[in-house]
């Protein structure tokens, strides 16, 4: 990510092990696990990180529910090799977020100890300090307000927009609504431009795979892929159309 390498990944939603650690599998560049609006709360963030790391082939990120130092300590002790803060409305805030990932004399993070993210960093500061990632996501108008001074703060690695409330940040009166399209794409131009000039990788949560070919050849540096919920329920929907020949 530091190096802006493309990278795409996959959204977990559901506090089901099993199902993250077979999705873990296939071979997306990280798995990201929904802390804040999931249905996993923070008991389930250990075995959601055990079960991305049993497969041996996607780092785990986690969302937390917002700028929280001790939640973010939280998901990293947890083995997390990445954050993501959502709702940071200022640069302030996501100094906050990245300083919580960071020890001192860089941060604010205690050192874990024999802990999950011990055995998947080490117990060095500055080399755990550089096996994790600080993404901030850009979803409000606040954010797009400050965004110049959010991408530079100092050890933040990426931002991340969150469509949805980015939309409705731009008046939207619902995700995918047509009348704000075209200042969402006009955003997302200013969001990338601004990551660019800061030196920071920048992603993007999308609908489906195509979309993700897309905004990566737009300047995107990483996308993330639907959800295990969503796709659950559109195979479904599928199958039973299928079974009564309606498909």
């Amino acid at each position: 990510m530091r190096r802006r390498e493309r990278l795409l990944g996959y959204w977990i939603a559901c506090d089901n092990p099993a199902g993250t650690e077979r999705i873990a599998g296939v071979g997306y560049d990280y798995i990201g696990v929904d802390g804040q609006h999931g249905v996993m709360h923070r008991a389930g963030w250990q075995t959601a990180m055990l079960a991305v790391d049993a497969r041996q082939v996607s780092a785990g990120v986690l969302r937390v529910p917002s700028v929280d130092p001790i939640a973010i300590g939280t998901a990293l002790d947890s083995g997390a090799r990445g954050v993501v803060v959502p709702m940071v409305n200022t640069a302030e805030e996501a100094s906050i977020a990245a300083r919580a990932c960071r020890h001192h004399p860089r941060g604010t993070r205690s050192l874990g100890g024999p802990v999950r993210g011990e055995l998947r960093m080490g117990s060095v500061p500055a080399e755990v300090d550089e096996a994790v990632a600080c993404i901030v996501m850009i979803e409000t108008a606040a954010a797009l307000e400050n965004l110049e001074a959010i991408c530079a703060t100092p050890e933040l690695d990426a931002v991340y927009v969150g469509p949805a409330d980015l939309s409705v940040a731009l008046g939207a009166r619902f995700f995918g609504d047509p009348d704000v399209a075209e200042a969402l794409e006009d955003a997302l131009k200013r969001i990338t431009d601004a990551a660019e000039r800061a030196g920071i990788a920048c992603g993007i949560h999308v609908l489906k795979g195509a979309d993700a070919k897309r905004r990566l050849a737009e300047g995107f540096t990483f996308a993330t892929v639907s959800s295990d919920i969503t796709h659950l329920q559109e195979a479904a929907v599928t199958h039973l159309a299928a079974a009564r020949g309606e498909a």
